[in-house]
């Protein structure tokens, strides 16, 4: 395997991804997945244009973006927690 020559920032995009689906602010939850596919967008950039063998970290940047727009899909499924909430109250 290839470690390739960008260093140990290479995988800043992993960062982002953790905050986006440990976030517990709802009100966060979007700006989070945002900038999580930002930096996956940006890495899967970067290795189509680095030169060696990088397939395992490419599987694991598709893997988080099919992750990030599961979350995203699952987020727009949910009810809105305040109206929940008054609709029991009613």
């Amino acid at each position: 395997m290839n470690t390739g020559t960008l260093g140990p920032y290479k995988r800043v995009w992993a960062q982002f991804y953790k905050a986006a689906l440990f976030e517990l602010d709802s009100d966060k939850v979007s700006d989070r997945i945002a900038e999580a596919e930002t930096a996956l967008v940006t890495r899967a950039r970067e290795l189509f244009h680095s030169a060696g063998d990088n397939v395992e970290e490419e599987q694991a940047v598709d893997d988080a973006m099919y992750a990030l727009h599961a979350l995203r899909s699952a987020l727009k499924c949910r009810p809105n927690e305040k109206n929940t909430f008054q609709d029991l109250a009613a």
